[in-house]
């Protein structure tokens, strides 16, 4: 049976009234997790007054290595 590990980031948006993403940035910061062996599972933003966002929030997972019980 495979075991997972879990990972949230929050990944700030920019602009006046927020919501604006960079997006090679965002890419960047994925890969980064991916490399690592990070696949994304969920993502969303966070909301504010009047419909803006000041985050993105990312959730990972990746399986967790089984230790080798031989001795």
């Amino acid at each position: 049976m495979t075991r997972w590990e879990y990972k949230t980031i929050k990944i700030k948006t920019g602009g006046f009234m927020g919501g604006k993403v960079d997006e090679i940035d965002f890419q960047d910061e994925l890969n980064h997790y991916g490399r690592d062996g990070w696949e994304v599972v969920s993502c969303f933003d966070t909301s504010y007054g009047q419909g803006t966002s000041r985050e993105v929030i990312v959730v990972f997972k990746r399986a967790i290595e089984e230790l080798d019980n031989r001795i």
